[in-house]
């Protein structure tokens, strides 16, 4: 067996349309197809390919994180991003990481779970 990519990632949650505010209107995933589960939820995607799955109407636990530590995208526009997550009162953790000066943005969604968005170094900004 080899590991040709990564498919996608699922998160939980007790409120869908926040959810799914977050990632759409705030981070700019589309919705798209989703095969017809017996469960509330959503597929959100990058071009054709589904990268997040929503389940909705879960009963999510009192300390939200789990194992997994955070989800990562690439993304770009930073100015934009920062600008959207501070008209939405998310707050975020921006930086630089040492050797390739990346910008990496930190936040959470509605349900605790971490993300992270990675900028190209020539990305302006300015850390947080």
């Amino acid at each position: 067996m080899t590991i040709d990519a990564m498919n996608h990632f699922t998160v939980l949650t007790d409120d869908l349309p926040a959810t799914l505010k977050f990632y759409v209107d705030i981070l700019g995933l589309k919705e798209g197809w989703r095969p017809p589960l017996k469960f509330p939820g959503s597929w959100l995607y990058v071009g054709d390919q589904a990268v997040l799955h929503i389940i909705g109407g879960a009963t999510l636990p009192a300390v939200r994180a789990g194992v997994i530590d955070h989800m990562a995208f690439s993304a770009r526009d930073l100015p934009a991003v920062t600008a959207r997550l501070a008209a939405h009162d998310i707050r975020y953790d921006l930086r630089r990481q040492a050797g390739s000066g990346q910008w990496q943005l930190f936040c959470h969604d509605p349900n605790g779970a971490r993300v992270e968005l990675d900028f190209d170094p020539a990305e302006p900004g300015t850390p947080t």
